[in-house]
């Protein structure tokens, strides 16, 4: 056996497209020695390149760092940080930690959920929303609390994230 044949990383792999946003993850990979320990930051690279984690990224991931598919899939839905799918043009994330949910967060829930006409976790058909919910966002002093498109807003009634939302949609 050679040395190149026992080195797995001296067979490159292919990535899913010619998109050039794979060099910056495969940069990652490099710097970190296409170690499985580098899966959390390589799927980092990943989202933040593509906004995404879709099924052909995270077979590339888990063939490059020699990891099982199942881990990193694992990994990905672990952490409520990693997406699936692709995020709408707006983003609402609901806060369902103590604090919250005491002060009526599920109410809010409730009312974006009916107003975007989709449930947490999904992105409206036209992509102009999507629906999140988080299990505290650290501002508990201002319960409860949504976070418009990065915004974070507490003391809100259902009429105003309703409000909100609205005029996101039309």
């Amino acid at each position: 056996m050679t040395l190149s044949s026992a080195n797995p990383i001296s067979k490159a792999i292919a990535p899913p497209s010619d998109d050039k946003r794979w060099r910056i993850v495969n940069v990652t990979m490099r710097r970190l020695g296409y170690s499985p320990s580098a899966l959390i930051e390589t799927l980092h690279a990943v989202q933040k390149s593509f906004g995404y984690l879709d099924e052909p990224a995270m077979r590339y991931v888990a063939r490059s760092l020699h990891v099982p598919l199942s881990k990193v899939y694992g990994v990905a839905t672990f952490y409520s940080h990693f997406r699936l799918k692709p995020e709408g043009l707006h983003t609402c994330v609901v806060c369902l930690g103590t604090a919250c949910y005491i002060k009526g967060s599920a109410k809010l829930l409730a009312a974006a959920e009916q107003c975007g006409r989709i449930r947490a976790a999904e992105t409206t058909a036209d992509g102009k929303m999507s629906l999140l919910t988080a299990r505290c966002v650290g501002a508990c002093g201002i319960a409860p609390a949504v976070v418009f498109d990065g915004l974070v807003l507490g003391g809100l009634t259902p009429e105003a994230t309703k409000e909100r939302i609205e005029a996101w949609l039309k």
